[in-house]
């Protein structure tokens, strides 16, 4: 019923949609036929003006006809179009021809109106004709400065590269006079004009440096980089670089870690850096800006010739370490009374202040394969510092010992011979540590600094660990010699002790003369090595740590080998043994007015070690009858399940071979039996709590103060 109702308003609608199609289609086809007549008509008498806007009109209404294609009225009307657009392109070229011929006559003296119109035509035309209009204008325009600087000009080789930047700028002022209103603003044509220069700069000096190689010099070279730098920068600050057909990715940037090393950004130099006194130094090269879409635009042929700059960077730091190394020798070692004596040492700040300078500087010459030879460079001064500088310059340990009797010990005083390094010779290994910890440290930041500063592509071929373990060898070594020289001033009097006779001691006194040797060599030292390692901690924890794990069982052989011993001699050496455990736990801040708790780890070696040394003592003086009592006490007090260690106790009480062997029997028999299925025979026996050894300890304590 609806359809029947509406079937009349439904042909209407139909009908009035027709009509009006077809008025629509009737008015565009007028103003095509009109247009086209127009537009060859305003070709003929070269009315620029005019065509460009009628004639994106006629393209536009044309569009409408596509699907009308099959008449040949329409499809005629297209072809006039077309060959009108063909008419226009090649009037307009030779318009272009006529006013900037190639060669011959001279351009004239100002833009013209038609050629300005021809322009907004061409905008509209194939965008070949645009490229075209280009190409020639700026090819003509550039014609003199191909003649200029032709290769065989003298004005063409590197010493006189500023008057080529001269030339274009002095070209692009007259270009914006003359001729800034005829091109179209979007056409960028100032832009096109300088992109081009440069790409004729930057094959006529990779042909002419090629052909002069040998000219060359360092000097030269970064002259000509440096101008051409600056060049691509003012570049920059004109243009936009949307003309450039390569893109410049950008490199995202660093998060910079907070360090006191010159590789950091000036900003971020800490108060502590010992490069804050250059930093003026490198204010004016910045690193280059990654948002800079002109960067080695021309300066990118420089790079084959790079090589020169990096051997000129290789004689400058070999001259560079022996100077240092001249300078190490006349000054001598930092004095025990300087400010600066365990500082470190001035060359290792100027070796890396030139690093980095010398990274800024190829950085900004190129990011590639320059900048990984560059590092080999580095890596390679880097191990001559620390062989030459540090390792070289790093005491040498006398391989004679001085004996030492007990009569010495008693005449010995502050100032004695025993030690074998003398204070400033300390301060020097101190120096030297400290010296390699902060190359270690700046070694690592200089590694992240190349790699931010070269091609991602090239990241994984920059790797200074082998020269940061280098580093690391120099202060196992200067921590190493520390300990030695400590632990072989204390060897004649462990030496004493050994040689002393126990067994005629009569009664229990102060401490034996050999611990008052030991403990002066500990006060002799270790202040010195504290306060010249005060900005090295961790090390000088190190030290003490050494020392403790080279002393004790050092000292332990030597109990044993103090035989045979008295009652009266085995309380004295208790009373020795206890003195020398209190003096070891206060070792990392003896003669120090501030009085600091030592490191729970140096502690719990210290408490260890000399505990067992108490322990054997107590064993000693424990009665061997009944054997059964001795072995088990010796089992529960030193939980040492080797023979070896067990006789050597017997030999100190001084039994006989006998005795030594039935107890050497009964030891074996009152082993504990080894668990099923242990693959080793010995018994590792249950190590004493630290309450069972404080314990012992105190019980020890009370035993000496009877004695006393």
């Amino acid at each position: 019923m609806v359809k029947e109702i509406t079937r009349d308003i439904k042909q209407l609608d139909h009908a009035k949609r027709h009509l009006t199609t077809s008025i629509t289609t009737l008015n565009h086809l007028h103003m095509l036929a009109g247009g086209v007549d127009s537009l060859e008509a305003m070709t003929r008498k070269r009315q620029y003006g005019e065509v460009a806007n009628l004639l994106q009109g006629v393209v536009n209404v044309l569009e409408h006809f596509q699907k009308y294609m099959g008449i040949p009225q329409i499809r005629q009307l297209s072809e006039r179009v077309k060959a009108a657009q063909t008419e226009l392109g090649q009037q307009i070229l030779a318009d272009f021809e006529e006013a900037f011929p190639s060669q011959g006559t001279k351009r004239p003296g100002g833009p013209s109106n038609v050629l300005r119109d021809a322009c907004l035509v061409a905008n509209v035309l194939d965008v070949r004709i645009k490229q075209e209009i280009i190409k020639k204008f700026i090819r003509q325009h550039l014609s003199e400065y191909l003649v200029l600087f032709q290769e065989n000009q003298d004005v063409a080789w590197l010493d006189k590269i500023d008057r080529r930047y001269a030339w274009i700028k002095r070209q692009l002022v007259d270009y914006e006079e003359k001729y800034g209103r005829m091109f179209p603003v979007d056409w960028c044509m100032t832009e096109r004009i300088a992109v081009e220069f440069c790409h004729i700069t930057r094959n006529d000096l990779a042909k002419i440096m090629r052909t002069r190689a040998k000219e060359i010099e360092v000097k030269l070279l970064l002259f000509a980089i440096q101008r051409t730098t600056n060049f691509e920068g003012l570049l920059a600050k004109k243009f936009s670089g949307c003309t450039l057909t390569d893109t410049v990715v950008k490199k995202p940037e660093p998060q910079a870690p907070v360090s006191t090393n010159p590789f950091l950004d000036d900003d971020n130099i800490g108060d502590e850096s010992a490069l804050e006194r250059d930093g003026d130094l490198d204010k004016p090269k910045k690193p280059k800006v990654p948002e800079n879409p002109f960067h080695g635009i021309i300066s990118k042929c420089f790079e084959p010739h790079l090589y020169v700059y990096i051997e000129s960077q290789d004689k400058n730091l070999g001259e560079l370490i022996d100077r240092f190394a001249g300078d190490f020798k006349a000054q001598g070692p930092p004095k025990s009374t300087s400010e600066d004596a365990g500082a470190v040492l001035p060359s290792c700040a100027d070796l890396f202040v030139y690093y980095k300078k010398c990274m800024v500087q190829c950085s900004q010459l190129s990011t590639g394969e320059p900048m990984i030879a560059l590092t080999t460079i580095f890596q390679k001064y880097l191990r001559e510092y620390a062989l030459k500088i540090l390792s070289g310059n790093l005491p040498k340990t006398s391989s004679s010992s001085t004996g030492l009797t007990i009569t010495s010990l008693l005449k010995e005083k502050e100032g004695s011979e025993v030690a074998k390094f003398t204070t400033e010779e300390l301060c020097l290994i101190c120096s030297i540590l400290s010296t390699a910890e902060y190359c270690l440290a700046t070694t690592q930041q200089l590694e992240e600094k190349l790699k931010e500063k070269v091609d991602v592509t090239l990241t994984e071929r920059i790797n200074l660990t082998a020269e940061m373990d280098t580093f690391s060898t120099v202060i196992s070594n200067s921590i190493q010699l520390l300990v030695q020289d400590l632990d072989s001033a204390c060897d004649p009097a462990l030496t004493a002790m050994s040689k002393m006779q126990w067994q005629n001691v009569e009664h229990v006194g102060d401490q034996s003369p050999y611990v008052t040797s030991i403990i002066l060599h500990i006060k002799q030292n270790v202040p010195i090595i504290r306060d010249n390692l005060a900005s090295t901690r961790k090390y000088f924890t190190q030290f003490c740590i050494k020392f403790a794990n080279s002393f004790i069982p050092k000292f332990i052989n030597h109990l044993f080998k103090c035989k045979p011993i008295s009652m009266v001699g085995a309380e004295q050496l208790l009373l020795d043994t206890h003195s020398l455990k209190t003096v070891l736990l206060e070792l990392p801040s003896i003669g120090s007015q501030v009085i600091r708790k030592a490191p729970a780890s140096y502690t719990k070696i210290v408490v260890k070690g000399m505990t067992r040394a108490e322990m054997i003592l107590k064993v000693v003086m424990a009665p061997h009858e009944p054997s059964v009592v001795f072995v088990d006490n010796y089992i529960k007090l030193l939980a040492d399940c080797n023979t070896e260690t067990f006789q050597k106790i017997l030999e100190m009480k001084g039994l006989k071979r006998s005795e030594q062997s039935a107890m050497l029997e009964l030891f074996r028999q009152r082993l504990p039996t080894p668990p099923s299925g242990s693959e080793n025979s010995t018994v590792a026996l249950q190590t004493p709590t630290p309450e069972q050894e404080s314990s012992r300890i105190r019980k020890l304590e009370k035993l000496i103060k009877k004695r006393l």
